[in-house]
């Protein structure tokens, strides 16, 4: 991949390594350089745990990069604020994980936040391109990923692990200064900071455990009563693994919830009987999950989502031939299917047959759209 690049100017790697300590030293430095974009990202663990745990926050203003650890962070009034802020622009690379962790972690809900990954898709860089990838393709940089999966939480970092985390800031503003250029020669300067709050609204709004088994596509077989069933014993699982910090899938997997609700057991002995389920989990859990069935059982099925079924054979072939409709504007705006027209988001309109109810096809893909949207309408009435 090779993309044409304006003269940027990228700030040289720092001879030093600049470490903010203090509380008060980190509030300081977030108001040194006022309308400066602040570039962020973050380096956690998660892996036997439900909560990610922070390792380490990297920020940048400007040619100034720092690294913070957690605990400062925590302590830090202004950054808080800063976060929550919609009118402070802040820089990630797909950032989905990061605001995760700032959810989880500190209990906010980041606002005014730009992923450029989704800008250099904007920018007609392809989708879903690697941070690593695009800095080579843009700077002719390689970057060293030896230590991305190293140990973020004991201290103290390496020199190699200090570089990295410098390293994957460094190149973030330069970076929103390619993509501006290139949206605003495509008209789709707004397009990124309204794909970008889409995006992070949406994130935000899948912390509601009450919708989480509409994830569950394996359900969608099950009758209205066993959804609800599952619904209650996927929240259920949802606060279990949050009070014990554990994964979900350590608590229940997701195939032995659909089990259970398909099943409806009625005894320790039908539970047990339930292929996969394992001895401990009937142990420790048996009595709140047969309360948990024997509700559902009996509880009101009115106003429950169902979970979307898989598209049947005459679906498919109207799918691939609506979506033919979508990837012909994709082509001609240089833009890819995969963020106009997600698989998903298609096959709602094929099962809805309207795109008026989809509040994700306004905004700016509305203008991508406009040259094939007679033929969309048509196709969706036909």
């Amino acid at each position: 991949m090779t993309l044409p690049l304006t003269a940027i100017n990228v700030p040289s790697a720092p001879e030093t390594i600049e470490w903010i300590t203090q509380p008060e030293e980190l509030n300081q430095w977030l108001d040194s350089a006022p309308g400066v974009p602040l570039v962020l990202d973050t380096e956690f663990e998660r892996v036997n745990t439900f909560y990610p745990i922070a390792g380490l926050v990297q920020l940048g203003l400007g040619n100034s990069f720092c690294l913070v650890d957690p605990d400062v962070v925590e302590q830090s009034s202004r950054f808080r604020e800063v976060l929550a802020d919609p009118a402070v622009t802040k820089l990630l690379y797909a950032m989905s994980e990061d605001l995760e962790l700032f959810r989880d972690w500190l209990g906010i809900k980041p606002k005014g936040v730009i992923d450029l990954q989704i800008g250099a898709a904007l920018a007609g860089a392809g989708f879903s391109v690697g941070y690593a990838r695009l800095v080579e393709a843009l700077f002719g940089e390689a970057l060293d990923k030896t230590v991305t999966r190293s140990d973020w939480i004991s201290r103290p970092l390496s020199e190699a692990q200090q570089r990295y985390a410098i390293e994957d800031i460094r190149f973030l503003e330069p970076m929103y200064q390619w993509v501006t250029a290139h949206l605003k020669e495509r008209g789709l300067e707004a397009a990124l900071v309204e794909e970008s709050t889409r995006f992070a609204d949406e994130l935000a709004g899948q912390d509601d455990p009450h919708h989480h088994y509409l994830r569950l596509r394996g359900g969608w077989a099950l009758t209205l009563q066993q959804q609800l069933v599952l619904k209650n014993l996927v929240v259920w699982r949802e606060l279990e693994s949050r009070e014990r910090d554990r994964p979900r899938g350590r608590v229940l997997a997701d195939p032995l919830l659909i089990a259970i609700a398909d099943r409806l057991p009625q005894s320790l002995n039908d539970l047990s009987n339930i292929q996969g389920v394992p001895g401990g989990v009937v142990r420790r859990y048996g009595d709140a999950l047969l309360k948990l069935v024997a509700q559902g059982r009996k509880a009101d099925t009115s106003g429950l989502e169902r979970i979307a079924p898989p598209l049947s054979r005459d679906q498919q072939v109207y799918f691939k031939n609506l979506k033919r409709f979508f990837r012909s504007a994709a082509e001609a705006a240089d833009i890819p299917i995969e963020l106009l027209a997600p698989r998903k988001r298609l096959e709602k309109v094929v099962q809805d047959k309207s795109l008026a109810d989809s509040p994700f096809f306004h905004g700016w893909r509305t203008r991508i759209l406009a040259p094939v949207m007679n033929d969309i309408e048509d196709y969706l009435q036909s």
